[in-house]
């Protein structure tokens, strides 16, 4: 079916009573998560760790299967081949991205958008120029929708998005804005491909704009992925019936859960490089430094160069720490390629196991 998409903001009373009870606890579970992770001095950890996870859960949704370990060789050796995990890390790069310029722009820009594509695409096909897309229901066939079609038609849809996302001229509630922006971003749908990873980091990429968030740490792909049918049913009554309430509602809820959730994951990786730095201040207290213990958590692996360059310290003796801390049991060495990658293999458990969790 085809469906006319009509310019933001919609012609309908969004902040129902339903709507606006949920709008609370939604951002209750927000402003818990923002509070914890502000107070964690280098958030680069958390942003590390969490967006992993969504990389793989994002791209899981469109059908790129990959596991942990694929996507630990895959981010720490440059010649490592599986296409899937590759994918993966192209999306987190992308989020990354994404998120340094609209730290350094205070705006979410339409070009903005068409580079985060082309980083998880790897590719300059842009905006979808060949008219025929149309999206199919997967065991039927049938086809559901028909986005816009054309150039023009869509860059106009995403000019009037870009304005909606960064002006707040209707005095909507940021969170229902969320769900409004991800219904029209994947309905005019304007890349020929990975338009569901794209309009899912646009999501986090709005939090931090509105200052919900000040990290990239909350994603709504795992809840997608638990509740894939409602979320392809309620998106097209959106289109179909104009049911925007379900829609909006679907979505709060989908924060709140995964609010609650990322900030155990963030409570238990902080308690982890906690007690961690405890036990090397008191086990290896010649190499102890608190730069040692966030460089050996920055990813779940690292390298000789990256000691070595992060403590300005000689080659050699980088080496030495990673050994003592590999004889200590802190970390686990393997060769991938030619170099050796130390893993710190209890954070690598945390994220695995949290990923895991479906």
């Amino acid at each position: 079916m085809s469906n006319l998409l009509q310019d933001l903001p919609p012609n309908v009373e969004l902040e129902t009573k339903h709507v606006l009870k949920q709008v609370a606890r939604s951002h209750r579970a927000l402003a818990e998560l923002k509070g914890f992770a502000d107070m964690i001095p280098n958030k680069n950890i958390l942003i590390n760790a969490i967006t992993i996870n969504e990389a793989k859960d994002s791209s899981e949704i469109e059908n790129i299967i990959t596991t942990h370990d694929e996507l630990f060789k895959a981010m720490s050796g440059e010649n490592y081949k599986s296409p899937a995990a590759k994918e993966v890390v192209n999306y987190r790069t992308a989020i990354w991205h994404g998120y340094k310029l609209v730290k350094e722009n205070d705006f979410l820009s339409t070009n903005m958008i068409i580079e985060i594509q082309r980083l998880i695409e790897s590719n300059q096909a842009g905006i979808r120029k060949l008219p025929g897309t149309v999206l199919k229901n997967e065991v039927t066939g049938e086809v559901v929708y028909t986005p816009p079609s054309g150039e023009l038609e869509i860059l106009s849809l995403l000019s009037n998005l870009e304005q909606y996302i960064n002006n707040d001229y209707d005095n909507i509630d940021s969170l229902v804005k969320l769900a409004i922006i991800h219904y029209q971003f994947e309905s005019i749908h304007p890349f020929y491909d990975g338009n569901g990873r794209t309009g899912r980091i646009v999501n986090v990429l709005y939090l931090v704009l509105k200052e919900l968030l000040d990290s990239p740490i909350l994603y709504l792909s795992k809840f997608i992925i638990r509740n894939k049918s409602a979320y392809y049913r309620l998106l097209q009554e959106v289109t179909v019936q104009g049911k925007w309430e379900d829609w909006v509602l679907f979505i709060l809820q989908g924060i709140e859960e995964t609010a609650n959730e990322t900030l155990m994951l963030v409570k238990e990786i902080n308690g982890l490089l906690e007690n961690t730095a405890e036990k090397i201040k008191n086990e290896l207290p010649k190499i102890y430094s608190r730069e040692l213990v966030e460089l050996i958590f920055f990813e779940f692996y690292t390298k000789i160069s990256y000691i070595e360059d992060g403590l300005d310290i000689s080659r050699k003796t980088a080496a030495k720490y990673l050994s003592d801390l590999e004889k200590e049991g802190f970390l686990a060495s393997q060769k991938i390629g030619r170099e050796r990658i130390y893993l710190n293999r209890e954070l690598f458990r945390i994220v695995k196991d949290a990923g895991a969790k479906k």
